[in-house]
């Protein structure tokens, strides 16, 4: 199976959509390389940049459920890199 390295770009400026964007990254968790979180205090916004290696499929429908929630926006960035690719 091929998959894509990516890493998405998250800002909450809902605090009461945190537990269902936790819940869908547990849900995603298999295919999460790293997550880091940073709350922004003086702007009551909080920065997630998770970093991800899935399939196209995946990523693209964690990215839309997330982009769903309420006070919450998404960017994600893509590598070129492509692994599990048959030869």
């Amino acid at each position: 199976m091929e998959t894509r390295v990516a890493v998405m770009s998250i800002i909450v400026e809902n605090p009461d959509s945190v537990k269902e964007l936790n819940d869908l990254l547990h849900t995603f968790s298999q295919f999460v390389i790293g997550r880091m979180g940073i709350p922004y205090r003086d702007k009551n916004i909080n920065i997630i940049s998770v970093a991800v290696d899935a399939p196209q499929n995946d990523i693209s429908s964690l990215s839309g459920k997330i982009g769903k929630l309420n006070g919450v926006s998404i960017k994600t960035a893509y590598s070129g890199v492509i692994s599990g690719e048959q030869s």
